[in-house]
């Protein structure tokens, strides 16, 4: 396991574990890894930073990486003649934005380069995806995650969502209700992953749960309801939302207000992998594991460096309530 220390790297080693399975994790010692795994440690980005794996042989690797896609290409490298599969974790991301409603594993693909520094996030997925390929050819299984939630989230939508229900009072519902939301729980992401790479499966597949497993409705109310705040949900129509100013996506996390943005978002069709076994979990059960999760810590949730914290401040959300 590459990485294997945070969100959907963790839950896969974690899963590993269970299975019994001898999981090595190489990191870079930031954090700790899970139990039960024999931890090595390098950085990928120093030079020498890979000695801990030039010994050693393995039935298969996973990569989590999503910075410089050179990175990526000298491991892939390094390891793709004692390692029989490689699975990269890339994103629904390498596809140009908006795609839409109803893409597959078969449309365009942003521009990439394996031998790249970090660019921007979609062209260092596609350029992490390369070199993989470029390493272990039909090896490589490419994981196209779409929106991931679940315990160990450090991005900061599930979270934030559920620190606002927290707070309790009227609460800003972005509607309609009925709107599709389209995710994967980590854990269910970790399974899938672990099972296809066990069986060999190889080229690209878009993870994420069937478009309206959840509606903002059912979301948002099985937030209110883990919290036990008695959270009012005040309903809003979209136009006025966008109006305001409020910023869908990013200041509302999840929320994509229905049309070009709600497709490319929430309207992947993932006949691919629930033809190869992709199994989701209700939202209830990921929003109560991830609120047990959030109680246990002895702080607030981790945060990614390179991500912008998510949410809407309290001012703007009593403004647009008003209005």
């Amino acid at each position: 396991m590459l990485g294997g220390t945070e969100f959907a790297g963790r839950a896969i080693a974690e899963d590993a574990v269970r299975r019994g399975w001898q999981v090595t994790v190489f990191h870079r010692g930031r954090h700790a890894p899970p139990d039960g795994v024999t931890a090595l440690h390098g950085d990928r980005t120093a030079e020498g930073g890979l000695a801990a794996l030039e010994r050693g042989e393995w039935d298969l690797v996973v990569d989590t990486w999503s910075d410089a896609p050179r990175a990526v290409r000298d491991t892939a490298r390094l390891l793709s003649g004692r390692v029989p599969h490689c699975t990269y974790i890339s994103s629904r991301s390498v596809y140009p934005f908006p795609a839409p409603a109803g893409s597959t594993e078969n449309g365009p693909v942003v521009e990439g380069s394996m031998d790249a520094g970090q660019v921007e996030y979609p062209r260092d997925k596609r350029g992490g995806e390369l070199a993989v390929e470029a390493a272990f050819g039909d090896r490589a299984l490419l994981v196209r995650a779409g929106l991931i939630l679940g315990p160990y989230e450090n991005v900061g939508r599930l979270p934030w969502w559920l620190r606002r229900m927290e707070r309790g009072g009227p609460v800003l519902a972005p509607g309609p209700r009925t709107l599709k939301l389209q995710f994967i729980d980590v854990r269910d992401l970790a399974a899938w992953t672990l099972d296809a790479a066990e069986r060999g499966l190889a080229g690209p597949y878009d993870l994420v749960g069937p478009p309206g497993h959840a509606t903002m409705e059912s979301f948002l109310r099985a937030c209110a309801r883990a919290t036990g705040s008695g959270a009012e949900l005040r309903w809003t129509e979209p136009e006025k939302i966008l109006a305001a100013g409020v910023r869908p996506w990013t200041e509302l996390p999840v929320w994509a207000p229905p049309g070009e943005m709600h497709g490319a978002v929430h309207g992947s069709d993932v006949s691919k992998a629930l033809a190869a076994g992709l199994r989701c979990r209700p939202v209830e059960e990921t929003v109560a594991d991830t609120w047990a999760w959030l109680r246990s810590l002895p702080g607030d949730a981790p945060q990614r460096s390179d991500r912008p914290r998510l949410g809407l401040d309290p001012e703007t959300e009593e403004r647009v309530l008003n209005a």
